[in-house]
């Protein structure tokens, strides 16, 4: 039997993820859904462009029209998304890298701050 969701603090790492991976999942779905949608409406005022087509040929060129920018569709979503991945490394390096630095300016910055608190103590029991 599965796990029961848990929220708030009691919610774990993996079940936070896998709940994005969920929601990723219907997120994709209905966006999917939207562009043969999309495609579909297209294809009709394509179509109703050519009044000249029977009803036959009409159906055929939308279903092919719709074929066309599914297949466009996948490609430019395919693209993004391997772009989007990229991006996504680099800028985890970027900020891995900007982490560093500033934890770094914080330690030199407390370790400067000690010295002269050690100093101008040092200065003062003189």
């Amino acid at each position: 039997m599965s796990e029961p969701l848990r929220t708030g603090a009691e919610r774990t790492w993996d079940g936070e993820r896998e709940l994005d991976r969920a929601v990723n999942e219907i997120e994709g779905f209905l966006l999917w859904e939207a562009e043969k949608d999309r495609a579909r409406t297209r294809a009709e005022a394509f179509c109703a462009a050519l009044p000249w087509l029977t009803d036959t040929q009409r159906q055929d060129v939308a279903v092919r029209y719709c074929q066309d920018q599914h297949e466009i569709s996948r490609a430019y979503l395919e693209r993004i998304a391997a772009r989007s991945a990229s991006l996504r490394t680099e800028y985890e390096g970027v900020y891995r890298v900007l982490r560093r630095r500033l934890v770094t300016a914080c330690v030199s910055a407390t370790t400067v701050l000690v010295a002269l608190v050690t100093v101008a103590a040092a200065g003062l029991t003189r």
